[in-house]
């Protein structure tokens, strides 16, 4: 395997252990302050193999055998209950996720033997349901504030840079299916649903491929309105497969570096230079140029370029067999175009840090709505279209960004209320409070399995997904 699927797996694992950890700790945090115990805390699940299982003062063990799930009851009866040392804590080979075993509910374990003796005063279901209440959102919660403390620090210790729609000169390029909607090679995006746009960040792209219109500048005078159809996000993400990316700043074709032996060279190209077109064929942008230059592969040509105040003509240019001129570009859109710098001291990242995370949930839960129709369910992804957006090269900084917004992830997708997510106990704690009644063991049993079901079955189609695309598309 390539060292790239080796960088993006340990990102992938590493990023789930942050994740899992954190969220894991929200349950701990919770149920220590209520002074409910917590049997056992893992990293990552631990069936039939355990890493590392350690109890303070009376053991730490090394690849122990056996199915080393939760049983409630099985340690010494007469140990305080209430003190962080009676939690058994421990590292699992299966990094899918993690658990944190609180004595007294119904859980992942399925061990409901002891919740047929009577409630005792440390365990959970002999809580208040505004404090279970709390324990089940506390995973959610540290979820969430995870991805606003990294999204806080980003800013803090690099600021933001960046360049406003309104300052790329050259409006945006778009996909096949934006044209087809209406939006038009160097429109520059103004507002989505009457909220003003101001940089192609992701609640941006997001904004626009969820809402219902869309208000473009269109040749630097008017003002145009594109309507967005309801699966317009499946058809950008068949773009987005074919490797046409929904959205692109149009930026001039600025020659970096020139070459040897090509025809950069012999065009007597320098860099700095602005190449604006191929015979008598205007190209405004780099993407324009390289297809008018692939038209003629083999062949010289005529180019036109602008260096300083000065327009050249270059004749008799040779095109190598792949539509090649042998120059490389500038492609960062900061040294073209006008750039917005904020830097932030720690008390302005913080407002912004929240912020970020709350557009970045406020755009996921829009999303969800796709997932029920069957484009959604097509394009459902596993861990391996997660690990898909991880940097091919290690690079802390997108690491955390992308580790922050996988955690609004995770916390929007635990609160569903599907039984066996922290949803689902929300729900019935819920339905307890509102309605002054409990559910039964029983019940809460059945809907445990129906949830479990739910979620494996999930987990193989989403992965199911991804092997799918990956050998046949």
């Amino acid at each position: 395997m390539s060292t790239t699927f080796w960088i993006k797996a340990l990102e992938l694992i590493l990023a789930l252990g942050i994740l899992v950890m954190i969220h894991e700790f929200g349950h701990y945090f919770f149920a220590r302050v209520f002074g409910v115990w917590v049997e056992k805390f893992y990293l990552f699940f631990n069936p039939w193999l355990t890493i590392a299982k350690w109890k303070p003062g009376k053991y730490l063990k090394w690849f122990s055998h056996g199915n080393e799930m939760a049983v409630a009851g099985e340690n010494d009866p007469n140990e305080n209950k209430k003190s962080w040392r009676a939690t058994e804590y421990g590292i699992g080979w299966l990094p899918l996720g993690g658990y944190c075993a609180i004595a007294g509910m119904v859980d992942e374990s399925m061990n409901t033997e002891a919740l047929k003796e009577p409630a005792k005063p440390y365990e959970f279901r002999s809580k208040p349901a505004w404090q279970r209440l709390l324990i089940m959102l506390g995973g959610v919660l540290f979820n969430f504030l995870l991805a606003i403390v990294i999204y806080a620090g980003i800013v803090y210790s690099v600021g933001e840079e960046y360049v406003k729609f309104q300052d790329a000169t050259n409006g945006m390029l778009y996909c096949d299916s934006a044209h087809k909607v209406g939006f038009v090679d160097g429109d520059i995006p103004l507002s989505v649903d009457g909220k003003q746009l101001e940089r192609p960040d992701a609640g941006s792209l997001q904004s626009m491929l969820t809402g219902q219109q869309v208000t473009v500048l269109r040749n630097h005078k008017d003002t145009v309105t594109i309507n967005i159809p309801d699966n317009f996000i499946f058809q950008v993400n068949m773009d987005a497969e074919r490797q046409q990316p929904f959205m692109v700043y149009s930026m001039p074709l600025i020659v970096d570096q020139v070459q040897p032996r090509m025809g950069g060279e012999k065009a007597g190209l320098q860099k700095g230079d602005r190449l604006l077109g191929v015979n008598d064929v205007a190209t405004p942008d780099m993407l324009a140029f390289s297809e008018e230059l692939a038209k003629h592969k083999g062949q010289t040509v005529t180019i036109k370029f602008q260096r300083g105040n000065q327009m050249l003509t270059a004749t008799n240019v040779p095109i190598d067999k792949d539509g090649m001129l042998g120059v490389t570009k500038v492609v960062d859109p900061s040294k073209l175009f006008k750039t917005t710098v904020i830097q932030y001291n720690i008390l302005q990242s913080i407002p912004r840090g929240i912020e970020m995370g709350w557009d970045k949930m406020v755009n996921y839960v829009k999303q969800l709505k796709y997932v029920f129709t069957p484009e959604g369910a097509q394009s459902l992804g596993g861990f391996g279209a997660i690990g898909s957006i991880f940097p091919d090269t290690w690079n802390w900084l997108d690491f955390w960004n992308i580790t922050a917004f996988i955690s609004v992830i995770l916390a929007v997708m635990n609160v569903l209320p599907i039984p066996a997510l922290d949803g689902g106990h929300v729900l019935f704690l819920l339905f307890e409070i509102i309605t002054g009644r409990q559910p039964s063991l029983k019940f809460m049993e059945k809907a445990q399995t129906v949830g479990m079901a739910l979620l494996i079955a999930l987990l193989l189609f989403a992965n199911g997904n991804d092997i799918y695309r990956y050998f046949f598309k």
